[in-house]
């Protein structure tokens, strides 16, 4: 497996946003994103400017002659950004049976990283334990109760808090309800838990010959889209196979976010096909 995050190889990358005032609200582009996006109105209450507001058109009818806006979520005003430049860190991480060697590894690439002036950290899905159905259960932490129950989001709340950075935690095997998932933490500068994503849609692939593994075997998937506020911009979160789907980056477009940002974990079958080629997807959609 190869442990990577959307969408450059650099180890730290700096970002600007432009004036946003300039775009009226039907297309306000998101300007600072990891994999890029514009952004759509529903047909359903467009406000093209302050002054002229279009009658409200249901669903039903705008599907029939806009599909492509019917299924859209109405745009909100996209939030000043907290920040109008700062840099991120997208950390690659070799990840080894020793638990306690790959939370240390962690610990010293996002050190690295905030001695560079970053702002922002990204780690790896996964980074915490091997990619295996046998992994999951034994690697797996209760996130909720926090402290020697889940000693990888422990580590990653300190670090957030002593070194004045925004932490989104890449991912790791979350053991909830009898359940376990793969999870993804957000930590702010105050090394508080911004938010949680739970990777919605889980890979099974069969490759006769090459490939064969099912996330489902052990791992529930996720409910709800996560989008987070942080201190360098408002945050849509997915995990790898979610790159996928484009409604979700859709909905945090539509959302206000500012940033996209896709931890992952892919095969070397199907990811070399595949991962760059849906960055691009996600960066042109409009």
């Amino acid at each position: 497996m190869r442990a990577g995050v959307a969408l450059s190889r650099l180890s730290s990358s700096t970002f600007q946003f432009g004036n946003l005032n300039q775009f009226p609200t039907i297309y306000k582009p998101n300007l600072l994103q990891l994999s890029s996006f514009s952004r759509s109105s529903n047909p359903s209450n467009i406000n093209l400017s302050k002054k002229k507001l279009f009658h409200t058109v249901s669903s039903a009818m705008a599907s029939s002659f806009m599909p492509e806006q019917a299924r859209v979520p109405p745009a909100i005003e996209l939030p000043t950004p907290p920040v109008t430049k700062f840099k991120i860190a997208l950390c690659q991480l070799s990840v080894t049976e020793d638990k306690e060697r790959n939370i240390s590894h962690a610990r010293k690439a996002i050190e690295e990283a905030a001695e560079k002036g970053v702002d922002l950290v990204l780690l790896p899905e996964i980074w915490n334990s091997p990619y295996s159905n046998d992994s999951f259960p034994i690697y797996a932490e209760d996130i909720d109760s926090g402290g020697d129950a889940s000693p990888s989001t422990a580590m990653l709340s300190e670090v957030a808090h002593r070194l004045q950075i925004t932490i989104v935690g890449g991912s790791i095997p979350e053991r909830s309800g009898g359940r376990l998932y793969n999870t993804c933490c957000v930590f702010g500068k105050d090394g508080k838990l911004r938010a949680k994503h739970r990777k919605l849609h889980l890979f099974d692939i069969d490759i006769p010959g090459q490939i064969t593994f099912k996330e489902s075997k052990t791992l529930t998937a996720g409910e709800n889209p996560t989008i987070v506020d942080t201190d360098v911009g408002r945050i849509g979160i997915g995990i790898c196979y979610d790159i996928r789907f484009e409604e979700l980056a859709m909905l945090y477009a539509a959302r206000g976010a500012h940033l996209l940002c896709y931890p992952g974990a892919f095969n070397m079958t199907t990811g070399p096909l595949h991962w760059e080629l849906l960055q691009r997807a996600r960066q042109k959609q409009q």
